[in-house]
């Protein structure tokens, strides 16, 4: 007899041609996209932490979020993350995660899982380009533009 297994399948639907995708020039792009693209009823709420996927033309393949937390907080897996990263073929990511409170400095924490999330893709041959930080108001931090990354 034999021993059964659970078949695994990886897919990706890319359904937006490539050169009407959003394309990310710099922070503040990029952090304006975001804002856009947030729940405005829960950025001034809960934090969410989310990853911006993107072609080798900086160009946007999509956003997903990975987290979503409390008022001062949220836990991030970096197996979930990567996995997504992976399954779309992504070569360059941005991260973000919105402060409710309006405090746009990173904490210790942001600045720790920032490292541990660039080691990791640095293994993957993925680049980190920015770490952005919303506020509810649509102020932003960039990690890039700071000299963080």
């Amino acid at each position: 007899m034999r021993n059964k297994v659970n078949e695994i399948k990886i897919s990706y639907c890319e359904k937006i041609p490539r050169k009407l995708r959003y394309k990310v020039n710099c922070s503040q792009d990029i952090a304006k996209f975001l804002y856009d693209h947030w729940d405005k009823k829960t950025i001034g709420l809960k934090e969410t932490f989310k990853v911006v996927l993107l072609n080798n033309s900086n160009r946007v393949k999509g956003i997903c979020e990975i987290s979503s937390g409390g008022i001062t907080g949220t836990i991030v897996d970096l197996r979930i993350l990567f996995a997504v990263v992976l399954k779309s073929l992504t070569v360059g990511i941005i991260l973000a995660h919105n402060h409710p409170s309006g405090n746009l400095k990173p904490s210790n924490s942001d600045k720790l899982l920032t490292d541990k999330i660039i080691q990791g893709a640095k293994v993957l041959d993925v680049n980190v380009l920015d770490h952005i930080i919303l506020g509810p108001d649509g102020d932003y931090f960039s990690f890039a533009d700071k000299g963080f990354l």
